[in-house]
């Protein structure tokens, strides 16, 4: 079925681009940060919508913007969105998941649990991995229909996911945690008493029949024409195939065409474009595919949602009243690099929205602190790392690491096991390995590699390339709650004198947080939210950085200069006090990857009088 739909400033019904036709009940929307799928899963709900359907869009995103999209305030329960019959908007909360969870597992416990007995559950259930099922709980009733009698009368359910890593964690847990659950009488030490779990376990079983059953479940694999992009939905791709669900589509969004091939801006833009398509792996070109061409707006309003998937929205005209551009030039990463290196070591933490380019950054500020006499730790927290790709090399006085879930969670069951195994017998061993075997393992593992990572900070520089924003903000919880823990453990006995993560994080002395964005409302909107998460935690940002901007390219294409407008907008939004200091790396024509691409960034320029 091709889904005909009409809206507010067109003349008549127009066909959508290929991406919803013959639509299942769920659709998941995935790929790499910053591809678009918000925009994508948000205007195809819309689509369904204005054909006569009912429709929940739903977030899994912990840094959503979809309240800014659709200019609606977000909650735990589903949102009728104005101007949209049929549409209905939620937003898995996880503190709000979180605090459920806890109430249904202390539901469970005997009536004689005495209160210290039931404050010892709860204290269990406040970690990050409790965070993490009790999301998944929420988002497990939706595929397996175990909820309230609304749920049963969407026709369709959209799902906006989280970037890549934290989408695959997510979709991974149904069947980690019914292996977790069979024959397992005792639960899991950092989720509570058994009932607690086995209350779950006919939910997580639906929602892995609905995940692989293609007449429910479709999975469209959003992508750019990029390099990077591509290679993360073709992994996925595979990743998702491994765990059942095969029923995928492909969706190209952001296609550029110059309109005239003597614009150098406009012709690289298109001529990368076109030689990243050329490349795609097989595997993604198995499947059904939906391009999307660049548009001249920001995806902001019903209006531009609704025309995102027209054919013939790409001559809407853009929004008007864009500022005055600001001639003052910003300064570039080689004046990041030197104001860092002054500091002599610490920790620098790269942060924002997926797809922003903070993996680039990263690696270019450690290759700058390098070429300025400094010892660098390079690593990452992002479950889909992209370090050595960018790096290609090495480079003396430069150390690279990736903190691997898997391996690191390998490194604490054995350091458990190492440690409170002399004292077990058999049985006890046996019971203890199975213990660890829990999917929320992992999140503990992952916690002590970060920290073992930020305690490098006391004597060299260490580089932190962090997951997108979301996924981010579960690592601080953690570390968060790790602190509390800490501080009512000693409390009395010399808590004065312990330092923990979130000590180290929140002192600016000793750690540099770089916020990154791209010129555009979304991106610039996410970094200033996590600007706000950061603040309440006592954590101050240290300078931002805005990538890829096209502003002194001086392109004449029409279609980009629409979109400088809205740059320009951009920039003096940040300029009026948002960025405490900003930086800039402008669009180059070629990506900066590899150490002598990345080298050029941060290099001091020579001075005009000296150089020979």
């Amino acid at each position: 079925m091709q889904i005909q739909v009409s809206g507010p400033g067109f003349n008549e019904p127009q066909g959508t681009i290929g991406l919803i036709d013959a639509p299942t009940r769920h659709l998941f929307f995935t790929g790499k940060g910053g591809v678009g799928k918000t925009s994508l899963s948000t205007a195809a709900a819309l689509a369904l919508a204005d054909a006569g359907k009912k429709v929940l869009l739903v977030s899994t995103d912990a840094a959503s913007n979809l309240d800014e999209m659709l200019g609606i305030e977000l909650r735990n329960t589903p949102v009728p969105v104005p101007g949209a019959p049929g549409l209905s908007v939620l937003n898995i909360d996880p503190d709000h998941a979180a605090e459920s969870y806890r109430q249904r597992v202390l539901a469970q416990m005997d009536e004689g649990t005495t209160g210290e007995e039931r404050a010892a559950v709860r204290e269990q259930l406040s970690g990050a991995c409790t965070t993490e099922i009790a999301s998944f709980d929420e988002f497990s009733s939706l595929l397996a229909d175990i909820t309230q009698d609304s749920t049963q009368a969407w026709d369709h359910i959209v799902f906006d996911t989280a970037p890549t890593g934290h989408t695959l964690r997510l979709l991974s847990l149904p069947k980690a945690w019914t292996g977790f659950l069979q024959g397992n009488d005792r639960g899991a030490s950092c989720l509570g008493p058994h009932s607690g779990l086995k209350m779950q376990e006919a939910r997580f079983q639906a929602a892995m029949l609905a995940l692989s059953d293609p007449a429910r479940t479709t999975v469209i694999l959003v992508t750019r024409p990029e390099r990077g992009a591509i290679e993360e939905a073709a992994r996925t791709s595979v990743e998702l195939r491994e765990l059942g669900l095969n029923n995928q589509r492909l969706a190209i969004n952001g296609v550029f065409h110059a309109s005239d091939r003597n614009d150098a801006v406009a012709r690289a833009i298109e001529d990368l474009g076109r030689q990243a398509l050329d490349a795609m792996p097989a595997p993604l070109r198995e499947l059904p595919q939906a391009v999307v061409p660049l548009r001249p707006f920001d995806t902001v309003g019903l209006q531009a949602l609704r025309a995102l998937l027209l054919p013939g929205a790409a001559a809407m005209a853009p929004l008007t009243g864009a500022p005055s551009r600001d001639a003052r030039p910003l300064p570039g990463l080689a004046a990041l690099a030197d104001e860092l290196a002054a500091t002599g070591h610490g920790l620098i933490m790269v942060m924002g929205k997926g797809g922003v380019g903070k993996t680039t950054i990263a690696a270019a500020l450690a290759i700058g602190l390098v070429q300025r006499g400094k010892t660098v730790h390079l690593s990452t927290t992002d479950p889909a790392a992209h370090l050595a790709g960018t790096l290609a090399g090495d480079l003396p006085g430069l150390q690279v690491s990736c903190i691997d879930p898997k391996v690191e969670t390998r490194r604490y069951i054995d350091k458990v096991m190492a440690a409170r195994s002399p004292g077990l017998d058999a049985q006890g061993q046996a019971l203890l390995r199975e213990d660890l075997q829990s999917p929320c393992t992992e999140e503990v593992a992952v916690f002590h590699a970060f920290s073992r990572i930020v305690s490098e900070g006391r004597s060299a520089f260490v580089v932190l390339d962090t997951a997108p924003t979301g996924h981010s903000m579960l690592l601080m919880d953690a570390t968060g709650a790790y602190h509390r823990q800490m501080t009512r453990e000693f409390e009395g006995h010399g808590a004065a004198r312990i330092v923990t993560p979130l000590m180290r994080l929140q002192d600016p002395q000793y750690t540099k947080i770089i916020l990154v964005t791209l010129p555009e409302v979304t991106p610039v909107s996410q970094a200033a939210a996590l600007q706000d998460d950061l603040r309440r935690a006592r954590i101050e940002p240290f300078a931002w950085v805005l990538n890829k901007s096209v502003l002194a390219a001086g392109t004449n294409d029409p279609l980009l200069q629409a979109r400088l407008a809205g740059e320009a907008q951009q920039v003096a939004r940040l300029r009026a006090g948002l960025a405490r200091q900003l930086y800039a790396l402008p669009w180059l024509p070629v990506p900066p990857i590899g150490l002598d691409a990345l080298s050029r960034l941060v290099r001091t320029p020579v001075p005009a009088d000296t150089a020979g």
